[in-house]
């Protein structure tokens, strides 16, 4: 019996999520620490593709007035650095070049937070600011899949978000990496869906915010 197999025999990844009204996009440390080829961690073809594509979904969520909050890591000491197993990430320092989001995919209009751990949601304000303004959908992308991205995912899913995750703007070391992740997330938590899937639905939010606008609330068809 295949993995799929296994996984589909034992009842994984039945139905979908699907959004909901009150949506926000959280970004994953697309920062130059990870999305540049000058730093030792960032700049892999598989990051840079992410992105690109993003960049697309991102301008359509501002015009149809969804946040979007960024999320980037930077440890001032020893101390707040931890137990991380990635040495050369230590001279992500705040303010340092590393530590700054990749100017593809900010605007000015976002919003972003500093982290030290690996989930958006740990130590930040991102519940918070979720709650201000009734999210109800979270749309994650970043970096990396199998790391930042993957903890983000199930804690949106732990707060009760309905998660979706776009699969080619989220980036790895690797491809394999990156795939086996989703599929773990996709079995479990989140609905994976594309860069084109959503962009379509965030089309069909302009015209108006999505905080009060009719939506769909069971997936995109």
């Amino acid at each position: 019996m295949s993995e799929a197999d296994a996984f589909q025999r034992a009842g994984y990844g039945v139905g979908n999520i699907g959004f909901g009204l009150r949506p926000a996009v959280v970004v994953v440390d697309f920062q130059h620490a990870f999305t540049s080829s000058s730093s030792v961690t960032g700049g892999g073809e598989h990051i840079n593709a992410a992105v690109e594509r993003a960049t697309a979904v991102l301008a359509s969520a501002r015009a149809a007035a969804v946040p979007i909050i960024h999320t980037y890591v930077a440890w001032a000491n020893e101390a707040e650095f931890g137990r991380w197993k990635i040495p050369s990430l230590r001279e992500v320092t705040p303010g340092s070049w590393g530590s700054q989001i990749d100017p593809r995919v900010w605007d000015p209009t976002d919003i972003c937070l500093l982290k030290r751990y690996p989930s958006a949601f740990f130590g930040t304000d991102l519940s918070s600011t979720l709650q201000m303004q009734s999210i109800d959908t979270v749309i994650v992308m970043g970096a990396a899949t199998s790391g930042c991205v993957r903890a983000t995912v199930v804690d949106s899913f732990s707060h009760g978000y309905r998660t979706q995750v776009v699969s080619d703007c989220c980036g790895d070391q690797s491809p394999e990496s990156h795939a086996a992740n989703l599929r773990d997330v996709g079995r479990r938590y989140a609905d994976i869906i594309d860069s084109e899937a959503a962009l379509t639905w965030l089309t069909s939010l302009r015209g108006g915010s999505p905080f009060g606008a009719a939506a769909p609330t069971d997936g995109l068809t």
